[in-house]
């Protein structure tokens, strides 16, 4: 189909090409590398990813020196020069504020975007990316492309195809090769290689992630061949309000590979229930949300290696799940290492905050590493036959000799609780009350159970032993919340 290009013009004079598809809220989506948007008749996948979208306003254009952009442009770094362009599409738009999405490369322009212009981003979609390029490309590495571009740019932009496509998708990698081919010149490349070491100094650090406060929805494929899994995980946890989903493959365009479990959670997260995908947000249902966290979960991964760490993963993961069903709490998402769940009642949440602890103890005495004393929570008591179910599969796992690393690797879980009216939307959880829960678990260390005082009064009266842990000013709050530990094991 054709398309009307268009172009604007940045603060520093480039001009640069953009077209629009399709009607309803704003979404830009920035390039993954250095693509142009006149090719995708080569890549017909970034085409039914984008329709696949819904009903939205889908805006593409190409970074200066790429494309239908414009050649030649003042002294200005390329990273430098890929924030005005995205100002200058932006403002194109004619909206004050519009949806971004940035896969591969373009995560590190975008999040620099939304931090200096706050106000100008609604959402971010982040896909296969990470904060600074060089975390995930060692220098050494990038510098030695540059001769490679000035003197056999067909076969660089051929590597560049190949990167991630190989093993999945071999015959797609070859169009990918043709795109870079023919979006600039192996000249212009080998400028960008000669700036590596402005990205270098230009580092997004843990604190300025924290200060881009736009929702976000970060996905990250666990076998990234270019993108360590780590680097989407540690920076979906970095941004202070972002969701994370773990998705399986190896290919870093989101368009290929499993698209559609790309398109299950971006369609929900842009579409704000104008879909038949779910209601409108609704606010005012009293929730009890509790958060879980695997603690040593980076640490055992790169010790077990991803098969036999995958293994222990499964475990928490059966375990977590079993206790909740037992205990009537809804499960809203999984984050890899953790859970996020919700209840109807206070007094069934902590409940089943206690039943996980006493699962997880009871399985790790089996393999030699007790959490604590074990025993009662006082008063009101957990589902104790879904703690004996879990501790009757493990035991049965273990006499079977089984070959999963599991049986023998301890397992260690923190849980935070807060109680109050979150935004529901599309069966995910909003709001200052999901935050601050995510913010309580992140106090609590392995085997712990802390609760908001909120839900330490709600539960009043019900037998659960608690012990003050102080006063904390959570991130993003103003004021402090003095936190509880239920103790479990007394």
């Amino acid at each position: 189909m054709d398309r009307e290009i268009r172009y604007c013009t940045t603060e520093d004079g480039v001009r640069i090409a953009y077209c629009v598809e399709g009607e309803g809220p704003v979404l830009v989506m920035c390039p993954l590398f250095i693509e142009s948007f006149s090719l995708d008749h080569l890549l017909p996948e970034q085409g039914e990813l984008a329709r696949g979208l819904g009903a939205l306003s889908i805006v593409k254009f190409d970074w200066r020196g790429t494309g239908l952009s414009e050649r030649e442009f003042p002294d200005t770094s390329f990273l430098a020069g890929q924030i005005l362009d995205v100002r200058a599409v932006v403002t194109a738009t004619g909206e004050q504020s519009v949806s971004v999405w940035a896969n591969g490369n373009s995560g590190p322009p975008a999040l620099r975007f939304a931090r200096q212009f706050p106000d100008r981003v609604s959402k971010l979609v982040l896909v296969d990316t990470c904060a600074n390029l060089l975390d995930a490309v060692p220098v050494d590495s990038i510098r030695g492309f540059g001769e490679l571009a000035r003197t056999n740019w067909t076969l660089l932009a051929q590597i560049f195809g190949d990167m991630s496509t190989r093993q999945e998708a071999p015959e797609a990698g070859l169009r990918w090769g043709q795109v870079y081919f023919q979006s600039t010149t192996g000249e212009f490349f080998a400028k960008l290689i000669a700036e590596i070491d402005e990205f270098s100094k230009d580092r997004l650090e843990r604190a300025d992630l924290r200060a881009i406060n736009t929702r976000a929805l970060v996905l990250h494929r666990r076998n990234d061949s270019i993108f360590p899994f780590e680097l989407g995980r540690d920076l979906a946890a970095a941004l202070p309000n972002a969701a994370f989903v773990p998705l399986e493959g190896v290919i870093a365009a989101a368009a290929f590979g499993d698209a559609e479990s790309v398109l299950r959670a971006v369609v929900p997260f842009l579409s704000d229930g104008r879909t038949q995908r779910g209601p409108e947000p609704v606010s005012g249902a009293f929730r009890t949300v509790l958060f879980t966290d695997l603690v040593g979960h980076t640490e055992m991964m790169s010790r077990l290696g991803d098969e036999r760490g995958r293994d222990v993963l499964r475990e928490h993961e059966r375990i977590t799940r079993e206790v909740l069903k037992a205990n009537g709490g809804t499960e809203v998402k999984t984050m890899g290492d953790g859970f996020m769940a919700s209840f109807g009642s206070v007094t069934k949440a902590v409940e089943c905050a206690v039943a996980i602890q006493r699962a997880f103890d009871e399985r790790n005495r089996g393999v030699g590493a007790p959490l604590g004393d074990g025993g009662g929570a006082g008063g009101a008591a957990p589902n104790d036959a879904a703690v004996q179910k879990v501790i009757g599969e493990r035991n049965r796992g273990v006499g079977q000799g089984a070959a999963s690393s599991a049986p023998t690797e301890p397992l260690s879980v923190r849980v935070g609780l807060n109680a109050g009216e979150p935004i529901e939307e599309d069966g995910d959880l909003f709001g200052a009350t999901v935050i601050l829960a995510s913010r309580i678990a992140a106090k609590a260390d392995g085997g712990e159970i802390l609760v908001a005082d909120t839900v330490r009064g709600l539960c009043s009266g019900k037998g659960f032993l608690f012990s003050d842990r102080g006063e904390f000013v959570a991130k993003g709050f103003e004021e402090p919340v003095r936190v509880y530990e239920v103790r479990w094991r007394e």
